[in-house]
């Protein structure tokens, strides 16, 4: 049986932990990024597929470049915070899956010749570890801000170009500044949301 974890960090993760707009100028370490990664890998994806790829863009010069994708409302947060992560999928995820995947090899052959099959699942899983990505920079002591308002396929232009990447949200990470937060949103009630059948 799973320990369950106490409330302040039930709190950290989810119900005090805010979507950032606003940043401080404290920095994020390469140490910390890996730190981030090496946390989120451990998620679990369909078949161990892991198709996430993960862009950290934080040189200006890396900024500069994907700002005009942005939609006006979010270029000025990117810029400001230090560290804008591109989380992407691959589609050949497949190839990996004889390493990631040994006890089912045949598993990437499966995706290769289902090309409508590989696709949603990168998509999705590849979503999954957006979101645990997320999870991993708040249990880390960072803040988060997840966007979807750009131009996926300028993006993948940009910084994709050549390879079987795609790009799927972005999501800022370091230390949120509280005087740009909005006033907490609702969320839907259980009765809303869900059903036991």
């Amino acid at each position: 049986m799973s320990k369950i974890i106490n409330d302040e960090d039930l709190d950290t993760l989810f119900r005090q932990a805010r979507t950032h707009n606003a940043w401080t100028g404290e920095g994020v370490s390469e140490v910390m990024m890996r730190a981030v990664y090496d946390l989120m890998k451990w998620g679990a994806t369909s078949a161990n597929a892991s198709p996430a790829r993960f862009t950290f863009v934080v040189s200006p010069q890396a900024k500069a470049k994907l700002k005009p994708f942005l939609m006006d409302i979010n270029q000025d947060k990117m810029m400001q915070a230090p560290v804008c992560v591109i989380i992407g999928h691959d589609m050949k995820f497949f190839e990996q899956m004889p390493r990631l995947f040994p006890a089912r090899p045949e598993f990437g052959k499966m995706f290769e010749s289902n090309p409508a099959l590989a696709e949603a699942t990168a998509f999705r899983n590849g979503s999954l570890q957006g979101a645990y990505l997320m999870l991993a920079a708040r249990a880390l002591g960072l803040d988060c801000g997840p966007m979807s308002g750009f131009d996926n396929a300028g993006v993948d232009g940009a910084f994709f170009a050549g390879t079987s990447i795609k790009s799927n949200f972005l999501c800022l990470i370091g230390h949120g500044d509280p005087k740009g937060l909005y006033p907490r949103q609702p969320r839907l009630d259980f009765e809303e949301a869900c059903k036991i059948i």
